[in-house]
């Protein structure tokens, strides 16, 4: 990671001159619809559960909003969710795996593509088969939808669902006092940030406490802890990015359908951050923001840039829901 080499603040949190770096990833948006909020909701969390890194899940997955009604295919409550992969191959594994065992489980849902443009991937394509043969096919507008009998009526899924290109690891760190100021800022932050469209924070909660590096000394591992952020390491390892009172540091990763959505989600989790309900009268310090040195990936969100209205770059607004 670069180090901080000028000095910017936004209403008194330092802002280090560094930059996020992302990288390419293959997504799809799914809507799952259910009788009620409650249902639909149930399904989401299931599916999207241990999809919280590629390093170790497969994908990186989670809930973008809730969807009324009058928002949704089936004209039900719906949730809209977002799953992304390193691979075409791998997205489509994880979409079929999850949808059958955490959608098609749960009493009353239906599942739709929810991106009209990219490359198919099977959605109930397969699944269909779950139905023994009394599976039907019925076409909607062009559309291909499989009607599976299931225990309380028909199990609704359409048949593919598209895969487009997507943005990966974009991230803020927030370097804090103490670990009340750094969760608050943190969860500030992440309210913020789930208003804006196009976009997940994976982890629990959207916080991550355990950031990482590329490798480890044990060759087994691809990643290990970011001993350069960690408070109990700043007076033993080689390297250390802790200087003063910063005794706890929280982190927020974002996945993106583009690099402006992203971005978006950055610049707005900034500002939450460093506002009178979390920034630095309540503790939180620094923001800072993960890269290896641009060899990871060519997405590079400069903090400095988009904390400056007069910058055009990475500022053209994301594509609405």
């Amino acid at each position: 990671m670069s180090a901080t080499t000028s000095p910017r603040s936004v209403r008194g949190v330092s802002i280090d001159d560094t930059f996020a770096e992302a990288f390419p990833m293959k997504a799809t948006r799914l809507i799952v619809t259910a009788r009620d909020a409650t249902w639909a909701r149930n399904a989401a969390l299931a599916a999207t559960g241990f999809a919280t890194s590629v390093i170790a899940c497969g994908c990186e997955a989670g809930i973008e909003r809730e969807l009324s009604p009058d928002e949704t295919p089936d004209g039900r409550p719906g949730v809209a969710l977002l799953l992304f992969s390193m691979s075409g191959k791998e997205l489509a594994k994880q979409v079929e795996r999850r949808v059958g065992q955490c959608v098609l489980t749960c009493p009353t849902t239906a599942v739709f593509g929810g991106i009209g443009h990219g490359e198919p991937i099977a959605l109930g394509k397969n699944l269909r088969f779950f139905g023994d043969g009394w599976q039907i096919a019925k076409m909607i507008d062009g559309k291909r939808y499989w009607r599976v009998p299931v225990m309380d009526g028909e199990f609704v899924a359409e048949e593919t669902t598209s895969v487009v290109k997507g943005v990966g690891g974009g991230n803020l760190l927030f370097l804090a006092r103490d670990t009340d100021a750094a969760l608050r800022a943190a969860q500030t932050a992440v309210r913020a940030m789930r208003d804006v469209p196009n976009v997940i924070i994976p982890f629990p909660g959207g916080v991550v406490r355990s950031g990482s590096k590329v490798g480890s000394k044990y060759a087994a591992l691809p990643a290990s802890t970011n001993d350069a952020f960690c408070p109990g390491l700043a007076e033993l390892a080689a390297r250390t990015e802790l200087h003063g009172d910063v005794r706890s540091v929280l982190e927020i990763v974002i996945d993106g359908l583009s690099e402006a959505d992203v971005a978006a989600a950055m610049r707005v989790g900034i500002d939450a951050a460093t506002g009178e309900d979390a920034g630095v009268a309540h503790g939180l310090m620094r923001i800072s923001a993960g890269n290896y040195g641009g060899k990871l990936g060519p997405f590079h969100f400069h903090l400095h840039q988009l904390c400056d209205p007069s910058s055009d770059r990475l500022h053209e607004a994301p594509e609405g829901r």
